[in-house]
């Protein structure tokens, strides 16, 4: 049998999975707005791999920021 609380923690889960989403892909496109290039015709294209590099540094600082604000 289920935990009655079970719903409104898994909607709350969904809802501020949403949300971190939402903030990370607006903080990628800020800072592909930012930089002075096409950010995935450098990586893909390109094959730049220090420009991927420093992207996926960035994607996982910007991550753990979300997730500290959003756990508190």
């Amino acid at each position: 049998m289920l935990d009655p609380q079970f719903v409104p923690h898994a909607v709350n889960a969904l809802i501020f999975a949403a949300l971190g989403l939402i903030v990370f892909v607006a903080g990628f496109v800020v800072i592909d707005w930012w930089t002075p290039y096409d950010l995935w015709k450098e990586i893909v294209e390109e094959k730049n791999t220090a420009l991927a590099i420093m992207v996926a540094g960035i994607s996982l600082g910007l991550s753990l920021i979300i997730a500290a604000a959003i756990h508190g």
